[in-house]
């Protein structure tokens, strides 16, 4: 049988060359490490540490009329989004669920031409697309064009990224506010700067063209190597933002949560505006979710995976993890998990109602446990 076809973004052959363990993601072969999961991480919370997000979506709105036809579309505000502001936001169904999320932003040329960038999840783009496509009759003047394939995607994330990567660029970066954007250019070639990530550090991601990645991806190493900079898989990404308590769609996010549930009311603009899922996005976070969004501590060493079953001390079954593993900055494993409403309180002790994880047929102590589990800039563990 033929292996399927995988994608390659513009920094798949670097990835290889510099020994990077490849694997699927999202269609895509991306590397999962380079050095170690571990030594990654650590990198990015004491340093910096470079992750290509290239296999991200990234949707360009031209036209007059493209902040309404967002505005339409997003649980957040776009009609009064600022040139050079990015806000995170949610695309929904009309029962509340989450299609995906995504970041939008407002950019200008340097010939004062504007548009607005929607970077969506790999494996949502096809289906983004086409749930966009119809509202597009109601706003002829509006083009939305894919812009994935022929850009890269780089995060430069870590205490020290804002520092050391900003004198690449001809504007002052570090100066940029967070959720700020502009577009601007290393060495004579665009680049569009957000102050955006998914770790819970500061830093940048970077578009830029596709035939231009990997230059700037060596210059931003080069830039940072003393400081200790290095290249970072999707392992890394995924335990660092874990220990932030960001969602990831398809495990705290999908059609069948809601952002209310999900701990993303802050996401959602519900006053003086209308969305597809608004009413119902509104009617839960008046009546309050059956279901939400917690953290989660083991009492013991062993971590908990996605899909395992907990229970309360009675044995019956109140919810499922939605993510696990461990945190290489607690030196313990993390959890989140979709429980009961009900159970999910944490007294100002730190404790709450015991619950019983199903691990592999064997039963494991958990706590519920306030989110996230690491502050940026606080030595604090939960």
């Amino acid at each position: 049988m033929n292996a399927p076809f995988l994608n390659a973004t513009p920094l798949h052959d670097w990835h290889v060359g510099a020994g990077g363990r490849m694997a699927e993601f999202a269609g895509y072969e991306l590397p999962i490490q380079y050095t170690g999961i571990v030594k990654e991480h650590h990198a990015c919370r004491t340093a910096a540490a470079l992750f290509d997000v290239s296999h991200m979506g990234r949707l360009r709105f031209d036209g007059d009329g493209a902040d309404a036809l967002l505005d339409r579309l997003l649980s957040r505000r776009v009609l009064d989004l600022p040139v050079g502001r990015v806000r995170y936001a949610l695309l929904c169904d009309p029962s509340g669920g989450v299609l995906d999320d995504t970041l939008v932003s407002h950019l200008a040329t340097p010939s004062g031409r504007h548009y607005h960038l929607l970077v969506v999840n790999a494996s949502n783009r096809a289906r983004v697309i086409e749930h966009i496509r119809p509202f597009l009759d109601d706003f002829p003047t509006v083009t939305m064009s894919d812009r994935t394939e022929l850009t890269a995607m780089i995060a430069v994330q870590g205490p020290l990224a804002v520092e050391v990567t900003a004198r690449l660029f001809r504007a002052p970066v570090d100066r940029l506010g967070r959720y700020r954007a502009l577009i601007t250019d290393q060495f004579g070639k665009p680049v569009i700067v957000s102050r955006t990530g998914y770790t819970g550090e500061d830093g940048f991601e970077l578009v830029v063209r596709a035939e231009e990645a990997v230059r700037v991806w060596e210059n931003v190493l080069m830039a940072g190597r003393a400081a200790g900079f290095q290249p970072a898989g999707l392992g890394a990404r995924d335990s660092l933002r874990m220990e932030a308590a960001m969602p990831l769609y398809g495990h705290e996010l999908s059609e069948a949560i809601d952002p209310i549930s999900a701990g993303l009311a802050f996401a959602c603009d519900l006053t003086g505006r209308d969305f597809v899922g608004r009413d119902a996005i509104a009617e839960i976070a008046k009546t309050g979710p059956t279901m939400v969004r917690v953290g989660l501590m083991p009492a013991d060493s062993r971590p908990l995976r996605e899909g395992v079953q907990l229970a309360d001390a009675s044995g019956r079954n109140v919810g499922r993890v939605t993510s696990g593993g461990p945190s290489p900055t607690l030196g313990k494993p993390i959890a989140m998990a979709m429980i009961e409403a009900g159970l999910a309180s944490v007294s100002t002790d730190g404790h709450s109602q015991p619950l019983v994880a199903d691990n592999r047929g064997r039963p494991q102590a958990v706590s519920v446990v306030p989110l996230p589990f690491y502050h940026r800039g606080d030595s604090r563990s939960v």
